[in-house]
């Protein structure tokens, strides 16, 4: 092993039953090293967080850390050799402070049954110095943004004694100013000798930050690569083993009805949003977007029944309605995927027929409520079809699927009603992989042409707005502040938009 090797995995192999996760991986880390790990999901990325982690044991294979070399890891012994890794809740206890959070494992450790809170505060704010991070330390997790709880939870690996910060999608929640801001941590730490993994699907981001980049599919290492030596395409195409194509950056615009499907007149659910107005037609795809607690998911979420608003007027199909529930807003052909799609989207332990069939229950049951379960299964195996849902049977748990096809379970879901007439997609390609993602933006537009619906999609991905809208809507402070129409504003334009103070006034 070099001086400069902090650690070598090396044939490492995994199994979950008939599916095999990991198949004879090796690499190395060394010291102050950035490493980017990038692959779609089921690639094996996540098994091997967990293996080095500690959390899973690998079936063969060695793991060599400095001169000492284990057959297998448990999680103590993890830490203690300096890997942490920062999952994408932050694993970080809400209710406590900034400085309990950072330092306090450290006297636990210790074994002291007294809390020296001088002692504790100096930890926690020497640490968040060491990558010039300025929290107030007496500051409630609860309160803080994602940002900042992201550089809480980067500081306590640091109390740990963190050789090999492990990143998993640290980017998802943040804003370009923030990834810009965690780019800066995470400089600094391989300025202080500290290696990190950037695991992401976000290639562009990877491309900025990493040295060096490691690419799964199916199970395997099938790239390990100076980043000097790849661009963005040849990255996609060891990630997928094709060539994937992107649609432009303004796609070709759907030829919408003159006719609103939905209106909304003056809305309002204070603190969240309030005077909202703004209208979606019958096949049109509407983005919503602005920068993190601007009030766009509050909104959505009370057009689905959610959160329903306090004032303001709804008019769907000419009609003035009231959505009060979720049963209102699914009676008149309103549907929601949220962007948890794990705790919110599917029964995650039931198997893709009963998830698909989840919001028609009603129409495929007898009088008596027994379930009609052949109907049920004509409908699941339609949209599994249509949707190219990829899964080994209809009666497979949802939660064994990749992150794209249970994203396609979601929308199958609602598709699946032959009543629905508007569809509110919040964040729908968060944590897909580039392949998933190009499909899911293709389904999208072929959903307004073939199904006639309207849709709503929330998301701060710019170039996802840009690739799939009609019309943006961008929200500040609760309220509409700007409005483009197809082709009116690029990229760059939009980014701008979002982060100026005096953005023009109305919609």
């Amino acid at each position: 092993m070099s001086e400069d090797q902090l650690l070598r995995v090396e044939n490492i192999s995994k199994r979950f039953g008939g599916v095999v996760a990991l198949n004879d991986v090796s690499f190395e880390v060394r010291k102050g090293e950035i490493i980017g790990l990038i692959g779609e999901n089921g690639s094996g990325k996540s098994t091997m967080i967990k293996i080095l982690a500690g959390v899973y044991v690998p079936d063969k294979g060695d793991i060599y850390i400095d001169h000492r070399h284990y057959k297998r890891l448990n999680p103590i012994q993890s830490i203690k050799e300096g890997i942490n890794v920062i999952y994408q809740d932050f694993s970080l206890f809400s209710n406590l402070t900034v400085a309990e959070n950072v330092a306090v494992s450290s006297l636990i450790s210790e074994g002291k049954r007294l809390v020296n809170w001088q002692e504790l505060y100096h930890i926690a704010e020497e640490n968040l110095h060491r990558i010039k991070a300025r929290i107030p330390l007496d500051a409630e997790v609860q309160d803080l943004s994602t940002a900042e709880r992201q550089i809480v939870a980067i500081a306590r690996t640091l109390v740990h004694g963190a050789r090999f910060i492990i990143m998993d999608e640290p980017t998802t929640a943040l804003t370009r100013q923030e990834v810009q801001s965690l780019f800066e941590v995470i400089r600094q730490l391989k300025d202080q000798g500290i290696s990190v993994l950037f695991v992401s699907h976000k290639l562009h981001e990877v491309k900025e930050i990493a040295d060096r980049t490691i690419i799964f599919r199916d199970g395997r290492k099938v790239l390990d690569q100076s980043m000097e030596k790849l661009d963005l395409k040849t990255m996609e195409f060891y990630m997928t083993g094709r060539r994937v194509k992107t649609p432009s950056s303004v796609f070709t615009k759907t030829k919408e009805s003159h006719l609103p499907l939905l209106q909304v007149k003056n809305l309002t659910l204070l603190p969240y949003f309030s005077n909202v107005s703004f209208c979606v037609k019958q096949r049109e795809v509407l983005g919503i977007t602005g920068l993190l607690g601007s009030g766009q998911r509050e909104l959505v979420l009370s057009l689905f029944g959610v959160l329903p608003a306090e004032s303001g007027e709804i008019y769907f199909e000419g009609k003035k309605i009231q959505i009060r529930s979720i049963q209102d807003a699914m009676r008149h052909g309103i549907g929601y995927v949220p962007e948890d799609r794990v705790n919110e989207g599917v029964f995650s332990k039931q198997s893709v027929a009963n998830n698909v069939v989840a919001a028609i229950v009603d129409y495929i049951a007898t009088k008596f409520g027994v379930l009609k379960r052949e109907t049920g299964l004509k409908v699941c195996q339609r949209w599994i079809k249509e949707l190219n849902v990829k899964t080994p049977s209809l009666e497979t748990p949802v939660e064994s699927l990749s992150g794209g096809n249970q994203q396609r379970v979601v929308i199958a879901k609602w598709l699946a009603d032959d009543k629905l007439k508007l569809l509110i997609l919040n964040g729908p390609t968060v944590g897909i992989d580039v392949v998933s993602k190009a499909d899911i933006h293709k389904l999208i537009r072929n959903m307004t042409k073939e199904k006639d619906l309207g849709i709503i999609l929330v998301s701060d991905d710019i170039p996802e707005l840009l690739q799939t809208c009609d019309r943006i809507l961008l929200m500040r402070d609760g309220k509409i502040a700007a409005q483009f129409e197809y082709g009116e504003i690029d990229e760059e334009g939009l980014y701008r938009q979002m982060i100026e103070e005096n953005v023009m006034e109305g919609a």
